[in-house]
Formats: C-alpha cells, structure tokens, sequence
C-alpha cells in the first residue's frame, strides 16, 4: 500500500486520467473529490463489495426449466 500524506487542496493522480483532491479534514473525517472519465465507476468500499456479492449470487441462480431455450428463440 502506497501511503501519501496531502494537504486540503492538494491532489494526487492515478495514471493521466484521474485526479483525487483533498477538499476539507474535519476531525477524523477527510472529504475529497474525485475527477475521472464517465466510463470508470466510482463506490464507496463497502457499497462496492455488497455490488461483487450480489453479482456472484445471480451468477449461481439457477434459471426455470425452459427459459433459457424461451430466450434464445426470442433473439432469433
């Protein structure tokens, strides 16, 4: 793990394209701002891994009997 220590109003960048900003520390919370391209998604850590855990357990649902086969006529 990289550790940087920064100032409000200070930056760092990850690769060209993204640019995290220090805006304010109050207390033990830090508020920063985020300046990336549209294609690349931004969550919050925990936010992001209930997402990877809902993914994983539609990818093991198991759809009805025939409806695979009712899906592929659809797209012919």
């Amino acid at each position: 793990m990289l550790v940087l220590t920064r100032k409000p109003n200070e930056s760092l960048m990850i690769g060209d394209n993204i640019e995290i900003q220090i805006l304010g520390v109050e207390g033990d919370q830090v508020k920063l701002g985020i300046k990336a391209p549209k294609d690349i998604d931004i969550h919050r850590k925990e936010i992001y891994l209930s997402i990877q855990e809902e993914n994983s357990q539609a990818a093991k649902a198991k759809l009805p009997n025939g409806l695979l086969e009712d899906l592929k006529l659809l797209q012919k």
